[in-house]
């Protein structure tokens, strides 16, 4: 299994990700985190397509929405590619998003079977967690039903074995919401990775590294 998980982007490890895909290829652009701001969902696309062009990678857009339901098609799809990257926004309608197309279970076994790379920030990186709680502080679970016409799941995919607190001290989180969720996991005991905008945790098959920018 390999994962490139920031909290923002590439963080300072570009050339991270770089060694965990090999040569620059075709790689999935999932962005529904955004799905409950529709009048920012294009934009957002846009923001991670460019720098994603700028490190030779061939960007294609996969919007889950499309495969609710269509869980082999969802399959059939990612195998075109070498790559995921999961961009950031509601973890909550991200999570809600994976359940409906099914991707909560074919992505996981894709990464079993080591056929692509799961590149994921923020929302992306988070959802690869056992469990969402406490992400409430920074991702409205409100939003869910609205935008997917499910309810709010919190449960994470538990690829990885603790939580990850995004944004810590970093100016993609003005007020400082990271800083509750990280007093409410060491108050409850619960394991996290705390990762500035420039922190990157990297999973490539046994080994992980956490990587401070």
């Amino acid at each position: 299994m390999r994962l490139f998980l920031a909290s923002y982007r590439f963080g300072a490890f570009a050339d991270r990700l770089a060694g965990l895909v090999g040569t620059p290829g075709p790689i999935a652009v999932i962005p529904n985190a955004c799905d409950a701001w529709p009048d920012a969902w294009a934009a957002a696309v846009t923001s991670d397509v460019t720098p994603l062009r700028r490190h030779g990678y061939s960007p294609e857009v996969l919007d889950l929405r499309e495969y609710a339901g269509r869980p082999s098609a969802l399959e059939r799809r990612l195998r075109e590619f070498t790559a995921v990257w999961v961009r950031g926004g509601n973890t909550f309608v991200l999570r809600a998003q994976f359940a409906r197309s099914g991707a909560d279970s074919v992505l996981p076994a894709l990464l079993g079977e080591d056929a692509l790379v799961y590149a994921g920030y923020s929302a992306g990186a988070c959802l690869l967690a056992p469990s969402l709680a406490g992400l409430e502080t920074m991702d409205d679970p409100a939003e869910v039903r609205p935008a997917t016409g499910v309810e709010a799941r919190w449960d994470g995919l538990g690829l990885v074995d603790r939580q990850l607190v995004v944004h810590v001290d970093s100016p993609t989180d003005p007020d400082d919401d990271a800083a509750k969720v990280i007093a409410r996991y060491r108050a409850d005991g619960v394991a996290h990775w705390t990762l500035t905008d420039d922190d990157v945790v990297v999973v490539d098959g046994q080994e992980l590294e956490l990587l401070r920018g």
